[in-house]
């Protein structure tokens, strides 16, 4: 499998696959089958690499620009694309409004990443109030006695704290900021959530490769991204509190624990307050999200086609899924996916 970089990934729109043409053969014209997907780039590895190995085996060509969950929300309302991705799950009005479905397609999760030299990787740990307070620009300096609190023995210098955020309409911006609103009463009264947020302190980047691709190349930079771009680039990511307060770290395990909590509902198109957010549990990661996949309800023909595309996917993709870092869905989430499918989207 190609390993994926922050610099391949650092484009403004990222393509996989590429638009079909005709075939000639002999008098006989074939057009290939495409489709077409915009939105959140947390997911991009994980369907770019599903869309290559789905090509191979159904000659079918999966196109996906990797814009910003914002983005992937309007394209998909304007019908400009096939299925948006979005990492903000969508309440039942609002899929209501906008005419679309909803399902979940891969489970991810957050990670608070670093660059300090001579600090490892999940050496660090940052509470809840240090991952705030560093955010809102109150804690300037590594070595600040806050952040010395928790980590006695690691080696922190006084080295600048330089903050990435995403630039643009993010759904990994909305659930860290969620997580942020919950954890810290002063970031929900002061700044509060979404996928876009004034935020008081830091500088912005493009996409979950963009933040990557800044906090690699600059010393004591911070910054949150999927743990998918952790993994691939090689960065160093922190220790983080549960909703019971203890740490854990970013792992398949503390993944999985989180996961097991969701409380699916086809009624409401798999919609979930806080997504996966702050589940219960001491091994819980606290930042754990589901991407999910939008379509417009009046396209039945091209749906069929975007839900073939991650039946395959769900039957075939779940190894892929794992080395990249991400959860796949259990069983029995799938089979209530594939009811929706059935009953709902392509009634």
């Amino acid at each position: 499998m190609k390993k994926i970089t922050a610099l391949s990934l650092s484009a403004a729109v990222l393509f996989f696959g590429c638009w079909g043409g005709k075939k000639e053969e002999g008098k006989r014209t074939e057009k290939k089958t495409v489709i077409n997907g915009a939105g959140a780039t947390f997911p991009y590895p994980v369907y770019a690499n599903w869309a290559k190995e789905y090509e191979k085996a159904t000659g079918v060509k999966v196109n996906y620009q990797a814009i910003g969950s914002g983005g992937g929300i309007r394209q998909v309302t304007e019908r400009t694309v096939d299925f948006g991705g979005s990492d903000e799950m969508l309440p039942p009005k609002e899929l209501d409004k906008r005419k679309l479905y909803q399902f979940p397609a891969i489970v991810g999760s957050i990670v608070v990443v670093y660059n300090l030299p001579g600090v490892g990787d999940t050496e660090l740990k940052l509470s809840n109030k240090e991952v705030c307070d560093i955010f809102m620009g109150r804690v300037k300096y590594w070595d600040d006695p806050e952040i010395r609190k928790n980590n006695p023995n690691v080696k922190l210098t006084h080295q600048r704290i330089t903050v990435v955020h995403r630039a643009e309409g993010s759904g990994t911006t909305w659930n860290f900021t969620y997580w942020l609103s919950n954890v810290c009463p002063e970031w929900k009264n002061k700044i509060g959530y979404g996928k876009v947020v004034n935020w008081p302190a830091g500088i912005g980047a493009k996409g979950n490769a963009g933040v990557t691709n800044y906090v690699k190349q600059t010393p004591g930079a911070i910054g949150y991204v999927e743990y998918a771009y952790k993994l691939q680039n090689n960065l160093k990511a922190a220790q983080l509190q549960t909703r019971e307060g203890n740490f854990v770290k970013p792992n398949e395990k503390t993944f999985k624990a989180a996961a097991s909590h969701a409380n699916w509902n086809l009624k409401d198109h798999f919609y979930l307050l806080g997504n996966l957010l702050l589940q219960p549990g001491k091994e819980s990661w606290p930042l754990t999200a589901t991407s999910v996949i939008l379509l417009p309800r009046e396209k039945k023909e091209k749906n069929k086609l975007v839900v073939d595309f991650f039946d395959w996917s769900f039957k075939n993709g779940d190894k892929i899924a794992v080395k990249l870092g991400y959860v796949p869905l259990p069983k029995s989430t799938k089979e209530m996916i594939r009811k929706y499918w059935k009953e709902v989207v392509l009634k």
